[in-house]
């Protein structure tokens, strides 16, 4: 054993091998030191294990590519790139909403450049960052006003602060709704200084239900779209023109949290999907603001977007906390170029990813799926077996819930591991491979792939398989 420690290279030696090597060149010094430092810890703990038991397992050659193995795992970044083959289009966990290339290439220009984040080229002077998108959100719904803050639980936070502060918000049993990460609208009310005013039943509320409860306290009426999940059955809610004409009588703020916000009429485009509100329907029935999310069915950047009457959005920007959960400059310029494509829906739907995967029809996947199998196959021959059947999609990120979305998996099996064993190794490639265990196969959705990932996924194959 003292024989193997002694055949380890100091760290001097070790380094000065890598000197030469461009692709640790960007990296501290000291950073690569820690790690070379820890991959002769790693040697020395398996010899004492008895794992490295020979002189060959520490020649120079078999050293230095366990080393490099070692090197390329620990420096790649921690949040990176993934494959999705789930067939999740906003999948929560792998980042929601993918940008276009357009708007993925404006945050670059934002990033690399200076920029009137907030400065008018008009005046010379300080300007407004919500200026860059204002006018857009107008345009697109039909609003009078518009801001734009970090995500759509900021949004309600800062609507509710500024409306109702201390006094009642009066909302429907049957959308008290809890999103991702157990934080539920009850706890956004608390936290805003707002009192929360149950009305109705779980699954049925009247109008008179909240008449019967407005009093001097009433600050506001709340419709939460339940965007997320679906009551069926006996159930009953008012519909928001409804709220609105009773907060006109009462001389009361009606707002909408609507969740996953949503510009494209599905229906009116000859899609059969459930029924999901527009935000200009939301508009144009009279809502004084209505919230939303970007990087859901909008398929922007992570962003909580307000719109609604000028008076109430004035109050709102305001407000000391639109401060703490503004956007930044990388978010503004992606919503600016995702929001210009919804000038026109037809280019919405073929240049926003989320609205293209989501439209794609059933004989397009079919035919990608096919084009999908024959590359594995012609790269793996019998090592992997692959067979298409049909499935369905999901929209994901609370969105459509229970809608399906037809499509074609193509499912892939190994003799040399289980499809559990063929999932974990799939974590661990570069990039990773995220897809779905179905009849014992290990399945790949084309929805959520782009053509151009496709040799991509074969090559990931292949690092799984490796011995």
């Amino acid at each position: 054993m003292s024989s193997l420690f002694r055949l380890l290279p100091s760290v001097d030696s070790v380094l000065s091998g890598l000197a030469d090597k461009k692709c640790y060149s960007n990296y501290p010094r000291a950073f690569i030191r820690d790690l070379v430092n820890d991959f002769l810890e790693l040697c020395r703990q398996e010899i004492k294990a008895g794992t490295i038991s020979g002189d060959d397992e520490l020649s120079p050659e078999r050293f230095s590519s366990r080393l490099e193995a070692y090197l390329k795992v620990h420096t790649r970044p921690h949040f990176r790139r993934v494959i999705n083959a789930t067939g999740v289009v906003i999948h929560t966990n792998l980042g929601r909403s993918i940008l276009n290339r357009q708007a993925a290439q404006a945050v670059w220009e934002a990033c690399l450049h200076y920029s009137n984040l907030e400065f008018s080229l008009n005046t010379g002077k300080r300007g407004s960052r919500y200026s860059h998108v204002e006018e857009l959100l107008c345009r697109i719904t039909g609003a009078e006003a518009g801001l734009v803050v970090n995500n759509n639980a900021s949004a309600v936070l800062i609507i509710l602060d500024t409306l109702a502060k201390g006094r009642e918000v009066v909302v429907s049993r049957g959308q008290l709704v809890e999103i991702g990460g157990s934080f539920r609208i009850p706890d956004v009310m608390a936290k805003s200084g707002a009192f929360l005013k149950e009305v109705g039943a779980t699954n049925r509320t009247h109008l008179k239900d909240y008449e019967s409860v407005i009093n001097e306290n009433t600050g506001a009426l709340l419709k939460v779209h339940t965007s997320n999940y679906r009551i069926i059955g006996f159930h009953k809610e008012v519909t928001l023109k409804e709220l609105v004409q009773l907060g006109d009588k009462h001389g009361l703020p009606v707002i909408e949290d609507m969740g996953s916000g949503n510009f494209f009429d599905f229906p009116g485009h000859g899609y059969h999907f459930m029924p999901e509100p527009t935000v200009q329907q939301v508009v144009k029935d009279g809502v004084s603001v209505v919230s939303f999310s970007g990087d859901k069915l909008l398929g922007g950047p992570q962003a909580g977007i307000i719109v609604g009457r000028e008076k109430i959005i004035s109050k709102i920007k305001k407000n000391p906390m639109n401060r703490a959960i503004r956007i930044d400059k990388m978010t503004l310029a992606a919503l600016e170029s995702t929001l210009r494509f919804y000038l026109d829906s037809q280019v919405a739907m073929r240049e926003v990813p989320t609205l293209r995967m989501i439209t794609m029809k059933q004989e397009e996947l079919k035919k990608a799926a096919q084009k999908l199998m024959n590359r594995i196959r012609r790269s793996f021959g019998n090592e992997l077996k692959c067979s298409i059947f049909p499935a369905n999609s999901r929209v994901g990120g609370g969105s459509f819930p229970e809608q399906d979305l037809p499509t074609y998996l193509v499912g892939v099996k190994s003799d040399r591991m289980n499809c559990e064993q063929l999932k974990e190794k799939l974590l661990r490639t570069d990039p990773p491979l995220i897809g779905m265990i179905v009849h014992d196969l290990f399945c790949l959705d084309p929805r959520t792939l782009d053509v151009d990932e496709f040799g991509l996924v074969v090559e990931v194959l292949g690092q799984a398989l490796e011995v």
